[in-house]
């Protein structure tokens, strides 16, 4: 069952940051620039890091929080139905 998790990433380099940035959207459900909502099962989210790892240097960092609960949504926030193969523009 997939879990919604946060991921939010500091990269010192942009061309670095840009391949993270393409690679972190491609899982994306919503977010703003470095910091990324993504609804992941257990296999994506070993993918993903994966991925990630060999794209970074000593001084990047990327966080990826898992959300225990649903999240608490404010203003116009809403969740959305995720199934997979499904583009969210």
């Amino acid at each position: 069952m997939p879990k919604y998790f946060i991921i939010a990433y500091d990269i010192f380099d942009t061309k670095r940051a840009y391949k993270v940035r393409k690679l972190v959207y491609e899982y994306a459900m919503g977010g703003q620039k470095s910091a990324l909502e993504v609804l992941l099962n257990k296999a994506e989210l070993k993918e993903i890091i994966e991925k990630i790892k060999p794209l970074l240097k000593d001084d990047d960092r990327v966080n990826i929080l898992e959300v225990e609960e649903m999240p608490l949504l404010l203003g116009r926030a809403d969740v959305l139905a995720y199934d997979k193969g499904v583009i969210i523009v």
